[in-house]
């Protein structure tokens, strides 16, 4: 029985994607451990089926909430790192489920160590410092005075520490990544001072790795998430780091067309009257819009993949909908296939141009696809 195939759907690539971890398996040094990065529904390819293709080739997994926590752990028994904030109504939830914590100050360690002695368990946390990020973690000058308390709470095991690069990816100037880097050792070496020797230690997302990890990097966590879907954190790595580090796009959206017909010249197309056709023009009408993550800012300049060939959007996207001028295209026809971000035979439309063209990054442009969009792994 042949399988149906849905009208839209996202296309996941397994084999690129554990070619990608791969990738960065060969970077790092022998021994340091990889958490996939898989927060807000695997950067839109869908948490549940990255998770299943990836939990024989990484060692945690990366989430940022509860509900994301919750859904992933019926599929894997890996560690789960949850580096958003669990506050006190979820954290009895998330310690039960079986996570590490991530702690953000010290009252929330004492409210962890509190409902894990309610539950009668070890809970293992790992301390977020603000190592010149200026965003959540425990301030470096502070660290000290944290670990002297922890002789207090019974029912805290501290795992590891860890800390973010702001911009190590778009600058040649290192400065400002090294003043963290020395920042975040010191927070390490005053917890080695207290007996925690065995501790792990992570500062390095997919930039931090590729650019600080391969080298110098003492680390034994690296957390890869752009990476692994086959992303550039950004241009300049790609153009330094792009003949070593081979990526590959690991999500292909495709639609079908929902109807062809062909407009007089003078006539309006969609919403707003932006768009007015100049001669008789053949259109495609797409079923996909701003609901399914078709930013509205490609109205009049975004294109898509018909028969090989780019076709250029006309008017505005719509919620569920919007048009493209197939002119160009011969024997066109209701249903076929069309290619949103992917390849289609020798053409290709990348996260990277999308976002150029609405004045954002790849990370967007993937995150805010419709997580309700099927998806299929091929």
């Amino acid at each position: 029985m042949q399988k149906k195939i849905p009208l839209s759907c996202l296309e996941i690539s397994k084999e690129n994607l554990i070619h990608n971890v791969r990738q960065f398996r060969n970077l790092i040094k022998k021994g340091t451990l990889i958490s996939a990065v898989v927060k807000a529904n695997a950067y839109g390819h869908g948490d549940k089926e990255v998770v299943k293709i990836l939990s024989p080739h990484v060692d945690y997994f990366q989430v940022n909430s509860i509900e994301e926590l919750e859904r992933i752990r019926k599929i894997t028994k890996k560690q789960i790192l949850v580096f958003g904030y669990v506050g006190k109504n979820n954290l009895e939830k998330a310690i039960k489920l079986g996570c590490i914590l991530s702690v953000f100050d010290f009252h929330h360690l004492i409210l962890i160590n509190k409902v894990a002695k309610k539950l009668n368990k070890k809970q293992k946390v790992h301390i977020a410092v603000d190592s010149y990020l200026g965003r959540e973690g425990i301030m470096p000058d502070d660290i000290e005075a944290l670990v002297r308390e922890l002789d207090k709470m019974k029912n805290i095991i501290i795992d590891g520490i860890y800390s973010h690069f702001a911009n190590i990816e778009d600058t040649i100037n290192f400065s400002h990544a090294q003043k963290q880097i020395d920042s975040y050792k010191n927070t390490v070496e005053i917890l080695k001072k207290y007996k925690f020797n065995q501790i792990k230690t992570h500062i390095s997302a997919t930039s931090g790795t590729m650019i600080y990890e391969k080298n110098e990097g003492e680390n034994n966590i690296v957390r890869i998430g752009i990476g692994i879907y086959g992303m550039w954190p950004s241009e300049y790595l790609k153009n330094i780091l792009g003949d070593k580090i081979i990526l590959k796009p690991v999500l292909t959206w495709k639609t079908h067309i929902a109807q062809t017909k062909i407009l007089p010249a003078g006539h309006s197309v969609s919403y707003g009257l932006t768009y007015i056709t100049s001669k008789e023009t053949k259109i495609a009408v797409i079923p996909q819009g701003y609901a399914d993550g078709i930013d509205r800012k490609l109205s009049n300049k975004g294109e898509v993949l018909i028969q090989g060939k780019k076709c250029k959007i006309l008017g505005r996207v719509a919620m569920n909908m919007f048009v493209v001028d197939v002119s160009h295209l011969n024997k066109i026809s209701k249903e076929q296939e069309v290619v949103i971000l992917g390849n289609q035979k020798t053409e290709r439309i990348t996260a990277e141009n999308l976002a150029k063209q609405v004045g954002t990054i790849n990370y967007e442009i993937t995150t805010r696809i419709n997580p309700f969009l099927p998806k299929i792994i091929v």
